[in-house]
């Protein structure tokens, strides 16, 4: 497993590919359509589909002359568990912890 997160960690360090999984989610697409809101290359782009498909996130089909990528749902559920494990922790919200300072530095003064 651990091997699996950090392929799709790495996988999903990449706001381009992270724009690419963003446009499977709406459906299917084939390759020239995925690479044609991004500023460059089709290489390029497959290079990304190539990392996106060896994290498990993707997989790639070819249709007819067409290669297709399709999102990999169940991909993320190993991820999205061991990212809950840390769910026991609350997190911070910086404002009220910001005004607790303040508060606290008030409090000191007025000693």
């Amino acid at each position: 497993m651990d091997q699996n997160l950090d392929l799709i960690f790495a996988a999903l360090s990449d706001s381009t590919r992270r724009e690419i999984l963003a446009m499977l989610l709406e459906d299917d697409m084939a390759v020239t359509d995925v690479a044609h809101p991004f500023e460059m290359s089709l290489a390029a782009i497959s290079k990304h589909l190539h990392i996106l498909t060896r994290a498990g996130l993707i997989e790639q089909e070819k249709r007819g002359r067409v290669k297709w990528c399709k999102l990999q749902t169940d991909a993320m559920r190993d991820t999205m568990l061991w990212m809950e494990s840390f769910g026991q922790f609350e997190l911070v919200n910086l404002d009220k912890f910001e005004d607790f300072l303040h508060a606290e530095n008030l409090t000191k003064e007025n000693r």
